[in-house]
């Protein structure tokens, strides 16, 4: 069954869509059956995957409203070899809609149970806003992973996060946990960036990242191609970072798995 990451953070522009995108490319490239849902209405997300927002067929407003099958809403193999949900204009509607059902928070989570076993990972990329989504995001995940940049006002933001996350497990979703924290955009020849990660090592410990995600052009200028970074230009230091990433990720997933009971 997969594993339901939301990437989230109340501040915009730290790289949430970023690191989506090129992660699950990332994780595609090892042979993980990843699929990427897009929950942001903004579908910068699904632009980046290849796929033209303007044309799809259906998009995540078809499945949390409309209860269209999950089966039919995805598209197959985008341009970073994982599946997608889409999203566009569309999906600001569904904010409103929802407000309307029973059980508003858990329709994601309904709607994705019946494809969890299709994949091994599935990423949510939340809108940066603490919304109708983003709850729902929250409902269905089983972890959140939290992108930021190392600086001053960030860490006020990771604050306000976490107590909306610990808020979302008391009513919506108890197992909902914090995967990591991803420092994104990092300059080491900056000394405020180095103090921030300090504090973040010393605060979290082994829930922030070992790798970090530098400032890097590649990474800026991929998605105007439709592309992650790994197929943009695999040699350049965001796409490396982000295969560094999966790497990491793989290796903390095998040793939290319970070991099989001896016989």
């Amino acid at each position: 069954m997969a594993r339901v990451i939301a990437v989230a953070n109340q501040k915009g522009g730290v790289g949430k869509t970023t690191t989506c995108v090129n992660l699950a490319a990332s994780l595609a490239a090892t042979r993980r059956r990843v699929l990427l849902v897009d929950l942001d209405p903004q579908g910068n997300a699904t632009m980046g995957s290849g796929v033209d927002k303007y044309e799809v067929e259906y998009s995540a407003y078809d499945l949390l409203v409309e209860e269209t099958p999950a089966k039919e809403v995805i598209v197959k193999d985008t341009n970073g070899k994982y599946d997608l949900i889409a999203a566009n204009a569309d999906v600001t509607a569904a904010e409103i809609k929802l407000m309307e059902f029973f059980a508003r928070e858990v329709r994601l989570r309904n709607a994705l149970a019946e494809v969890q076993d299709d994949y091994d990972f599935i990423f949510i990329d939340c809108p940066p806003s603490l919304n109708m989504l983003t709850v729902n995001a929250m409902g269905a995940a089983d972890s959140v992973l939290v992108p930021m940049q190392c600086e001053y006002y960030a860490l006020e933001g990771l604050t306000a996060l976490i107590d909306t996350i610990s808020k979302l497990a008391a009513v919506v979703n108890p197992d909902l946990a914090i995967e990591g924290i991803l420092r994104t955009m990092y300059d080491p020849r900056n000394r405020l960036a180095n103090d921030v990660s300090d504090q973040l090592k010393q605060h979290f410990g082994d829930k922030v990242y070992r790798t970090v995600i530098p400032r890097n052009v590649r990474l800026a200028e991929a998605p105007s191609f439709g592309a992650p970074a790994i197929y943009y230009d695999k040699s350049s230091a965001g796409a490396k970072a982000y295969l560094a990433l999966a790497g990491e990720m793989l290796r903390r997933a095998e040793r939290t798995e319970p070991q099989a009971e001896e016989v």
